[in-house]
């Protein structure tokens, strides 16, 4: 019976999303990384500097890139005057490559960030978004999603609570991270 119940309730977490990557793109070629400012659709406010903190920190422990440190990136979107750092124009992506010698800048939305309730049980959840432009040409090469965390079966059942926010910020990012490496 339990074994049932958690098969069942495997099956009813979200998980990734939609993923799009350019055949034509070398991913290999990516060496430095810009991470632009996220956009925050979340009622709380500060969701996105911290899932933008999250997401930095895990594509520098891939090994796999060098990210860009956020101060620099600030001072690049200031030199660039970028009017709308977490949305940039594909000129203002292609201005920005050179100054921060980056070859790619990665925008993000941050869909749902906090607790979410469904009858008497609660849990947090993430939902993001991440698009990567290839700095020389402006094109989008990247693009993918993912939604971590919510209320299953077990929490109905049970009354859980499910796991810590960074828990499930970190678990989100993580999908995010090895989907890029696919």
């Amino acid at each position: 019976m339990v074994a049932v119940l958690m098969s069942i309730s495997a099956c009813a977490s979200p998980g990734a999303g939609e993923k799009y990557r350019d055949d034509k793109m070398d991913f290999g070629a990516i060496k430095n990384v810009a991470i632009m400012p996220f956009v925050n659709l979340s009622r709380d406010q500060s969701a996105a500097d911290r899932v933008r903190d999250v997401f930095v920190t895990a594509l520098l422990a891939s090994g796999g890139v060098y990210v860009i440190p956020t101060g620099e990136v600030a001072r690049g979107v200031g030199l660039a005057a970028i009017q709308n750092p977490t949305a940039p124009s594909t000129a203002e992506v292609i201005k920005l490559g050179p100054i921060l010698k980056a070859d790619a800048v990665v925008t993000g939305v941050v869909r749902e960030y906090g607790e979410l309730r469904s009858g008497s049980a609660t849990a947090n959840v993430v939902s993001l978004s991440l698009q990567m432009f290839e700095a020389q040409s402006g094109r989008l090469v990247w693009s993918t999603s993912t939604t971590k965390g919510g209320v299953g079966i077990m929490d109905r059942l049970l009354g859980g609570g499910g796991d810590p926010m960074n828990g499930v910020t970190e678990k989100a990012i993580k999908d995010l991270v090895t989907q890029f490496y696919e």
